[in-house]
């Protein structure tokens, strides 16, 4: 499971949307339209689903392991 992420428009920072989910289950969802507030620049940003993507902590630890030394 991870969270659905989305770029702040103004900061580039990664913002969380709160949605919980995996890569597989948010790339089969509908196109949709949400709203997210930013703790960056405190605006409210609209986006599609096409915008945002899958951060999933674990992913990550297993990519970064398999790209340094091996295990």
């Amino acid at each position: 499971m991870g969270m659905v992420m989305v770029k702040c428009p103004q900061t580039g920072h990664a913002i969380s949307t709160g949605i919980k989910t995996d890569r597989e289950s948010f790339r089969r969802s509908t196109v949709f339209f949400s709203r997210t507030p930013c703790p960056f620049c405190r605006a409210d940003h609209a986006w599609f689903a096409g915008d945002a993507w899958v951060d999933e902590p674990s992913i990550r630890v297993r990519r970064r392991r398999s790209a340094g030394s091996p295990a």
